[in-house]
């Protein structure tokens, strides 16, 4: 695995610990196993990248992404809250209709954007930083501005009702407490926030493709559950700082087990991988209860 290798893979992982923390946001906070994320993903990249080449400016590209990613979170929620329908179900009627949504807005299954104007390329080009490591800056400063946002968001008042919904909402009716409104906010943020990771995707590998969300709801688990099996979670930063260090870590397992030919894996075997290392992250807990008896 050679340095461009791993500059990849810390940046992948970058831009997907904003994954994990939308996820964390409905799956933790909210208690909403959200599907909605696989095709809110490639919603974000496909907006970014039509709104970039109609001339936009990036970050009015990257903007509007992120409406279209808490628009889809929105429509979600007043399905599981107001049509009655499954949680899961929502967000799975949500994922495929935005498949179509996705083409509509292309206009073809995919978009190369290489070439034109994006954040990076706007407001890096000045910078002395060596190209191999161009984008791990700016992606680790976006990664701190967005967790910094999320932390403060969830200790205001509107944060801590949110919480509350999730985590007992009879309670949270009892102080007058709209929970139905608080999922609908809360999805809405959590898929804003997976569709401004792909805009980012989209404008760091140059492309939109209407595929490119199909397993992001097991990467963004796979990031939480392994951040949470390794770090302690004691608070929201910590919690926090967990969905960014599992997506890093997974993205670096990931590349090391597709790059390292002493194992045999293939690309073809992505899935595989991606399985074992849920498997593995998801009995940590249970290995270390079992260590400390």
């Amino acid at each position: 695995m050679n340095l461009i290798q791993l500059t990849g893979a810390l940046e992948l992982g970058l831009i997907y610990s904003i994954v994990a923390m939308g996820i964390y946001l409905s799956f933790r906070t909210l208690q909403f196993p959200d599907m909605t994320v696989d095709g809110s993903f490639p919603l974000g990249a496909a907006i970014c990248a039509a709104c970039i080449l109609y001339g936009a400016h990036p970050l009015v590209a990257t903007f509007a992404a992120m409406l279209g990613g808490a628009l889809s979170g929105y429509i979600t929620a007043l399905m599981a809250t107001r049509l009655r329908m499954l949680n899961l179900l929502a967000g799975i009627l949500t994922m495929i209709a935005l498949y179509s949504i996705n083409l509509r807005i292309m206009g073809r299954p995919n978009m190369a954007i290489s070439g034109e104007k994006t954040i990076f390329s706007e407001y890096l080009s000045a910078l002395a930083i060596p190209t191999v490591s161009t984008l791990l800056v700016p992606l680790l400063v976006i990664v701190i501005i967005v967790g910094l946002i999320a932390l403060l968001f969830l200790r205001t008042e509107l944060g801590l009702g949110l919480r509350a919904a999730g985590s007992n909402p009879k309670m949270a009716r009892a102080k007058g407490i709209n929970d139905q409104n608080m999922i609908q906010l809360g999805l809405g943020i959590s898929n804003a926030y997976v569709a401004l990771a792909g805009a980012l995707f989209a404008q760091t590998q140059g492309f939109a493709d209407v595929n490119m969300g199909t397993g992001t709801i097991v990467y963004g688990l796979a990031a939480v559950i392994l951040g949470e099996a390794l770090l302690p979670i004691r608070n929201l930063k910590q919690a926090l700082l967990a969905c960014v260090a599992g997506a890093v870590l997974y993205r670096f397992v990931l590349s090391i087990a597709l790059n390292t030919h002493e194992f045999g894996l293939q690309a073809s075997d992505l899935n595989l991988i991606t399985a074992l290392i849920m498997v593995i992250a998801m009995q940590v807990p249970e290995i270390k209860r079992r260590l400390k008896l």
